[in-house]
């Protein structure tokens, strides 16, 4: 890399925060980042900004840092080590594990958190070298129940669609506060907007009034867990009010009928009454939906983590396909990925699943709420080794003590990451990766339509002594475990040719040796990258991307005024999105495309899924899933104004609540003998965790909340670590998830409350 000036200079990049990445535009001073504002030039942020992106020098600056491989002693510390010696020693150790017990006994977590994910198809390249298929990540404890739902409705897990929300005459958000959590386009513009337009509505469901809820027209503020009767009932409405789009069902859809039958007969007023819900308003929300020219629907966390999420998933579903909300603008619609974020895993007698739970792959993801089981067993096929990256599943994945046990057992954990997490706490080799501001990076969050845009972040600063970063660590990873032998200098030589050349060889390089096809990332970056300027070789496989894409979808290229034919025209997009520091608009699509991403043979979507309308059959109303001993249901992992996720761990970033406060509706909190600043013990079956207490109408009686990203220890001025804010996962278990997808209910864990005394504190 050419030695980045270290005088003050605003230079884009973006914010890592959210899924969103807005473009930003940082005024740096050697290592720091000293200014952020929004960067005008990006194409789909277009200058916009919140409040979070503006403490991001914590992130880059901070006394956890790490600056060398280290490597456990047999007392528990750690030593530093040299690269070569981590390298050497690790794969050394990959390869025995794999060879002795087989692949299976492998297995990856993370890879690439809020927008570091140029490194992915490293990782991927690495996971073939360890012959392992156990893949874990953040996506498969959130989204996953949907990406099944999304297979069977358009022909693959990977056909997901994305919302509309910015075009919308109705909005409704499911589980989700984009005020705090973003998740859409310019989140709090667009929210006023609509909240100012009298000609369109936004309806929120939330057990909470959340500062969404507060601008809704109408807030349904349903019992927790309670979202799968409150969608049915509605659903309910529509279809026996007959405000089905039957022309939509008839072109483009097949199997409503029997979908039809079982939401005909949904007990409406009886649903009702289970949310907590006047039926008034859920024939309103009804009603709202069905009228519209345009619907839009945006669900997240809050049905994503909670009782019957897949159910959930199914549900929100059919509420914009049944009113034919779909491939329209201001409706829901598919989107292009220039870079795939999930993969397809089949089902029936070839679908996969985990060697000791037998759980099955979805989207080629296993469900972390399963890795525990899969480590601490005497199973001759558990997991041995695992390499986690850019992740923390100690703090982030449910029952840490299940996790932590389980680990203690693992005879090889490697940890990459920027920071000594509490996972790289417990490994056996730590290796420090740059940070995302250090190296060329991306993000492959991009989910818009028609337009679709891809930022190719360059660095801010020089990589901090002793850190490497990703696609580099993971390359020589793979050298060292010897599973990649060609001779690449002829290739090489021709990269400085021309493009055209290389792109000829690069196949005649395949050709010859075949093995090398799966690690075509690695041979990129080791030839093409060469070429590249600015030091920006972990780019190149985009390269190959770049040509893929504008192969199979050119027209929508050009709409986006890329120019050229064939191989000129992956060159194009290639080049625009190399030289465009602040990204560049990749694809437009017509909305008629829509139809084109579609999967199964027939071209139609199939609405009928056996098994959720099986879910949809058992929902009993007069059943209560509250224990006497836990009365009330915490829902776990609120979005704040100062709580992001947890890559900021110094705790000196929040401007507010700095502890993490346990918030009570005042009936509650009454009863209970509770007040502002009050302690708490939170308790569920699992553990406990003790909690400011913040007395909130905010809340429905019988909820409480705690947000996430606390819990992390920190070193204080004496050196000393110490832990911030209440630890969530300390309460949840591993048992409590979805019975498809294997997420977790965060959204929902019966807990008692013990008031704490100062001295007892």
């Amino acid at each position: 890399m050419n030695q980045i000036e270290s005088n003050k200079q605003w230079q884009p990049t973006a914010c890592i925060l959210c899924s969103r990445n807005c473009g930003i535009e940082v005024e740096t001073n050697k290592q720091e980042i000293v200014k952020v504002r929004g960067d005008k030039a990006h194409p789909i942020s277009t200058g916009y900004l919140c409040q979070k992106a503006q403490r991001l020098n914590f992130y880059q600056n901070h006394n956890d840092r790490l600056n060398s491989p280290l490597r456990r002693c047999s007392d528990g510390t750690f030593e530093k080590i040299s690269w070569d010696t981590a390298i050497t020693e690790i794969a050394a150790k990959l390869v025995n594990l794999r060879d002795t017990y087989g692949g299976h006994s492998l297995a990856y977590y993370g890879g690439g958190g809020q927008g570091n994910h140029l490194a992915g198809p490293y990782a991927k390249a690495l996971r073939l070298a360890m012959n392992t298929s156990n893949y874990y990540n953040s996506l498969a404890q959130e989204k996953t129940g949907g990406f099944w739902v999304d297979g069977r409705l358009y022909g693959r897990q990977n056909c997901h669609p994305t919302e509309d929300v910015e075009h919308a005459e109705v909005v409704v958000f499911i589980g989700t506060n984009p005020w705090q959590s973003h998740g859409i386009r310019n989140a709090r513009q667009i929210l006023q907007e609509i909240h100012k337009d009298p000609n369109r509505k936004m309806i929120v469901i939330d057990p909470r009034r959340t500062e969404t809820a507060a601008m809704a027209d109408l807030h349904l503020q349903l019992r927790p867990g309670t979202d799968a009767f409150l969608m049915a009932a509605i659903l309910a409405v529509i279809v026996q009010e007959n405000r089905h789009n039957q022309g939509f069902l008839e072109k483009y859809t097949t199997g409503f009928n029997v979908v039809y039958n079982s939401l005909i007969s949904v007990p409406i007023k009886d649903f009702a009454i289970k949310a907590g819900i006047e039926l008034k308003d859920v024939y309103e929300a009804a009603h709202l939906i069905s009228e519209a020219k345009s619907c839009s629907v945006r669900t997240d966390l809050g049905i994503e983590q909670t009782l019957n999420s897949t159910l959930n998933a199914y549900l929100r579903s059919l509420l914009f396909l049944i009113t034919g909300n779909f491939g329209k603008k201001g409706a829901n619609n598919f989107h292009t990925a220039l870079v795939p974020m999930i993969g397809h895993s089949d089902e029936g007698k070839k679908q996969m699943r985990s060697k000791v739970t037998e759980f099955p792959f979805i989207a080629n993801l296993l469900p972390p709420n399963i890795l525990p089981l899969e480590i601490d067993t005497d199973h001759p096929d558990r997991t041995r080794g695992l390499v986690v990256d850019s992740s923390n599943p100690i703090v982030s994945a449910a029952d840490t003590q299940a996790y932590r046990k389980a680990f203690a057992k693992l005879d090889l954990l490697v940890v990459i990451d920027v920071a000594m997490t509490e996972t790289a706490a417990m490994a056996h080799y730590i290796l420090p990766a740059s940070s995302q501001y250090e190296k060329w990076e991306t993000t492959f969050f991009n989910m818009e339509f028609p337009k679709n845009a891809f930022h190719l972040r360059k660095p801010l600063f020089n990589p901090l002594s002793g850190t490497l970063a990703e696609p580099e660590i993971y390359t020589r990873l793979i050298k060292a475990m010897g599973v990649f032998e060609a001779d690449l200098s002829e290739l090489r030589e021709v990269a400085h040719q021309d493009r055209f050349s290389y792109a000829v060889a690069f196949q005649q390089t395949l050709a010859k040796y075949p093995k090398l096809f799966d690690y075509a990332p690695i041979v990129l970056y080791q030839t093409l990258g060469d070429t590249l300027p600015e030091g920006a070789a972990a780019t190149a496989y985009l390269w190959a991307t770049c040509h893929q894409f504008a192969g199979k979808d050119p027209d929508s290229v050009h709409r986006a005024g890329h120019q050229g034919e064939g191989f000129e025209l992956g060159e194009a997009l290639f080049n625009a999105i190399l030289s465009s520091h602040s990204g560049v608009v990749f694809s437009i699509n017509e909305y008629e495309d829509t139809w084109k991403f579609i999967k199964h043979r027939d071209g139609l979507i199939h609405l009928e899924i056996p098994e959720m309308l099986k879910a949809l059959s058992l929902l009993d109303p007069t059943e209560t899933n509250l224990m006497q001993d836990y009365p009330f249901v915490l829902s776990a992992g609120e979005r704040r104004s100062y709580n992001a996720n947890t890559i900021f761990r110094d705790p000196a970033w929040r401007r507010s609540d700095f502890d993490g406060v346990l918030r009570i509706n005042p009936v509650d909190a009454t009863g209970l003998g509770l007040s502002n600043n009050s302690w708490v013990k939170c308790q569920s079956k699992r553990g406990s965790v003790l909690a400011r207490v913040e007395v909130s109408d905010t809340n429905r009686q019988g909820v409480v909340t705690l947000p996430h990203g606390y819990g992390l220890e920190h070193p204080a001025s004496d050196g000393k670590r110490s832990q911030t804010g209440p630890h969530i996962n300390e309460l949840t278990t591993s048992n409590d998830m979805d019975p498809i997808a294997g997420t977790p209910y965060h959204k929902y864990i019966p807990v008692r409350l013990i008031k704490i005394h100062g001295e007892e504190l």
